[in-house]
């Protein structure tokens, strides 16, 4: 693989520097276990961190299950049945996706806090005392289970819907010849076919959940990122918050690695399958009507009564909607999001490209090592960038120019995040384009540069403004990095919201809120054409 390099070629020099520039951070995360161990990681280690672990992983087991639940029932309910509003759910059960944890946490506690919109609600319908409280307090641990579940179970929606939509219709025609029953087909064939796609969902579930900071810390949970920012902000002890963030980065390794080597030399295809199109059962009367409750509980939780919510908070409560902050936080937050889209989808083009004219599996190791970096909490990258800006400040000093706090950090971090999604649209864009046209233009003496530009980035164009558009909306939502690494007096509508709804001023947080949810719509639509250009094949 490496020996059939050619190093002296400028795109595979390009390809391993940016490759260097950002591994480098993480690489100095896990560098800070082999270092000292200070007073304050004893205090953690002895008094906290075993709640860090409780919390975290009764979190995880939680939001697994309920995402599981929803997330597969519905897809299996929504493939093989027919009942009223199936065709609205089959695209608005990913709604939820456009809505990030924390803001959703911060709609429920306005919605069901003691005096919230629908504790009010009650004691006005039924005419309660004032002191009346009928919805339970959410600022806890099953809150945010609830928050979670909620707002991710579209992820494995997602793949398990793709999944159904894709199986062999002669496996579950054995099954039923065999006289096993919907219910039997359902567990003991269809369910372990698709593993890959449950497992693949729940693993982002899982790691989404762990890098939260919004949500978690306004249910004021003891979580790895609370405990990873306090011992930051609060101790004020950098070394300590680097060798906690460590152990979470080897914790979500162990996820990853851990469903690999599950699956290793296990085959999930059919010998002979035979597609076609799935016909559904048409449902009626009561089991029409629990199908709909089935699907529309998740959607009405995940998204329309936060957006009910925010929408009647920013229309009757803060009328000043467009206000001088609010528009200087959204220029920010395009400008930044811009400049990453662009950086980040080029980078995917360069490697992407260097790979198809070096033919080269090493490239593909590049590219499948930085869409790692999609599954590191915003925080773990944060403190490594901060790490590696003060060793670049203090030993590179002839540049003149100052790392720490500068907008640099924030682009580095939002393209360690969101590079998975970019080099998805280019790596399925440059599928499409056959390897016969770069060779034509090399016999006309075409040069590389002039084959990316004039071949290559022409038939890329979709794919290109794609992979932006996902970027974009990624970077808007991204809290924990911006949070820490934004330079002074530089906010943003996710940072916004943070700050709002940290000092319990709901209602001027509606309005960024509702940008983000806007902005993290874009995604949906191209999720939804996925889902809708899946075919089964050929029917047979």
């Amino acid at each position: 693989m490496f020996y059939k390099l050619k190093f002296f070629s400028p795109w595979v020099a390009l390809s391993i520097l940016i490759f260097c520039i950002f591994a480098s951070p993480i690489f100095i995360v896990l560098v800070s276990l082999f270092g000292d161990y200070s007073n304050n990681w004893i205090h953690l280690y002895n008094y906290v961190l075993g709640g860090y672990i409780y919390n975290s992983f009764f979190l995880i087991l939680g939001v697994s299950f309920i995402s599981l639940v929803l997330g597969i029932g519905s897809a299996w309910l929504i493939t093989n049945y027919n009942f009223f509003g199936k065709n609205f759910f089959d695209w608005a059960l990913i709604l939820p996706l456009a809505v990030p944890p924390y803001i959703l946490a911060y709609t429920f506690t306005g919605l069901f806090d003691s005096y919230g919109t629908a504790n009010n609600l009650i004691r006005e319908l039924f005419v309660l005392d004032p002191s009346y409280i009928f919805f339970p307090n959410v600022r806890n641990i099953y809150g945010a289970i609830i928050v979670f579940s909620f707002t991710l179970y579209p992820y494995i929606y997602l793949a398990t819907r793709i999944a159904f939509l894709n199986q062999s219709k002669s496996l579950r025609e054995v099954g039923e010849t065999l006289g096993l029953s919907k219910l039997g087909v359902f567990f003991k064939l269809t369910l372990p076919m698709i593993r890959p796609a449950i497992i693949g969902g729940l693993m982002l579930v899982i790691m989404e959940t762990l890098s939260d900071f919004g949500a978690v810390e306004h249910f004021a949970l003891q979580t790895f990122t609370t405990g990873i920012f306090r011992t930051w902000y609060g101790m004020y002890d950098l070394q300590t918050a680097m060798q906690l963030s460590s152990l979470l980065l080897i914790f979500i390794t162990f996820f990853l690695v851990l469903e690999r080597y599950s699956r290793k030399n296990v085959s999930y295809t059919s010998g002979s399958p035979t597609y076609g199109k799935i016909e559904g059962k048409q449902l009626v009367g009561g089991k029409n009507f629990l199908c709909f409750l089935f699907c529309l509980l998740p959607l009405m939780i995940g998204f329309i009564l936060p957006i009910s919510e925010l929408t009647n908070w920013a229309l009757n409560y803060k009328l000043d909607f467009f206000d001088e902050s609010f528009i200087k936080n959204s220029l920010n937050t395009i400008y930044l999001a811009l400049i990453a889209a662009f950086l980040c989808s080029s980078i995917a083009l360069i490697i992407n490209f260097s790979g198809r004219i070096q033919r080269n599996k090493f490239f593909g190791f590049l590219s499948s090592s930085l869409s790692l970096g999609y599954g590191l909490p915003g925080i773990i990258l944060a403190i490594g960038i901060m790490q590696l800006f003060i060793f670049l400040d203090n030993y590179i000093i002839f540049l003149n120019f100052v790392f720490t706090g500068s907008i640099l950090g924030l682009l580095i971090a939002y393209v360690i995040k969101a590079y998975a999604l970019a080099n998805t649209s280019i790596e399925s864009g440059y599928i499409r384009i056959s390897p016969y046209m770069e060779d034509i233009a090399k016999t006309l003496t075409a040069s590389n540069f002039k084959i990316l530009l004039q071949v290559h980035l022409p038939l890329l164009k979709t794919s290109f403004l794609t992979s932006a558009l996902l970027v974009i909306s990624e970077v808007i939502k991204e809290l924990p990095a911006t949070l820490i690494l934004r330079p002074f007096n530089f906010d943003t509508l996710a940072v916004s919201t943070y700050i709002y709804a940290s000092e319990e001023r709901m209602f001027e947080a509606a309005a960024p809120s509702i940008a983000i949810v806007l902005v993290g719509l874009i995604p949906i639509y191209f999720l939804t054409k996925a889902i809708r250009s899946s075919r089964p094949g050929k029917e047979n």
